[in-house]
């Protein structure tokens, strides 16, 4: 396997990695909610926010590598 291939497969792992973790943050920024950690959830739903950005910046590299073959 060559570094470009790899690279595609890493770009992958690292989308579903991501959305997993911006998922369980949204979980915990409701936890936090409920015990009246409005703050906390708060800060902790801008990081999935986050993580969603980072994940479309992912899959347009993800896009430009399917497209460089």
């Amino acid at each position: 396997m060559d570094d470009r291939e790899k690279l595609r497969i890493l770009v992958d792992h690292w989308i579903e990695h991501n959305r997993e973790h911006a998922e369980e943050f949204r979980e915990w920024a409701g936890k936090a909610r409920d015990f009246e950690e409005q703050a906390a959830g708060d800060n902790i739903l801008k990081a999935a926010e986050r993580l969603e950005e980072a994940n479309e910046c992912l899959l347009r590299a993800a896009e430009e590598l399917k497209e460089g073959q």
